[in-house]
């Protein structure tokens, strides 16, 4: 696993940071204010997808890889929902924040 403070992107890895803190406040400050995302190629509205994905299921990322200057990750996701599995998120930065990010099964 990669460590997540040795993440290339500063701004993929302050998102990385917020989901693993639980940080809702940082997650939100890491992201774009018309941040769009899918899950499993499905658009989402992201914030009630956090909510429910993320923070209120206790999410976690585990890094396993980067590619993509660090702007795709292959991760181990879990949270009290879904248990783990392992997950692709592919992230678009603009202006120093997160304005988009594709995660789905790996």
């Amino acid at each position: 696993m990669i460590d997540v403070e040795q993440l290339t992107n500063p701004e993929v890895q302050a998102l990385v940071k917020a989901i693993n803190a639980g940080d809702r406040l940082a997650f939100s400050e890491a992201l774009t204010a018309d941040a769009t995302m899918t899950d499993d190629g499905t658009q989402r509205d992201l914030m009630p997808w956090a909510e429910r994905e993320i923070f209120a299921s206790h999410g976690h990322l585990d890094v396993e890889s980067e590619t993509d200057d660090g702007l795709t990750l292959i991760a181990r996701y879990r949270n009290d929902t879904w248990g783990e599995m392992r997950t692709t998120w592919r992230f678009t930065v603009a202006g120093g924040l997160i304005s988009r990010f594709d995660t789905g099964q790996a």
